[in-house]
């Protein structure tokens, strides 16, 4: 019997690989507007990241979002999005 595949992302705070529903999805749409993504589903490149504020912290340490999106991220969207997560 075959078992369904789980798909796997990589948090870009810690590092560590985990499933897709227990990551949130970071989105930079295609008019470069960043934003948190509940549905997982938006249009745009896509970044994962832990549901925590520890790991959104380790991300914007290590530049992983903006290694992700090849971009500067403005410190008013980061805020949104920390204020989403917590």
């Amino acid at each position: 019997m075959m078992t369904k595949k789980i798909p796997m992302r990589k948090c870009v705070g810690c590092m560590e690989m985990k499933e897709k529903k227990d990551l949130v999805r970071i989105v930079k749409s295609p008019e470069d507007e960043i934003f948190l993504d509940t549905t997982g589903r938006a249009n745009g490149r896509g970044a994962y990241i832990c549901n925590n504020a520890g790991c959104l912290k380790k991300a914007i340490k290590n530049k992983g979002l903006e290694r992700s999106f090849k971009s500067q991220i403005p410190a008013d969207v980061l805020q949104n999005i920390e204020k989403e997560l917590s």
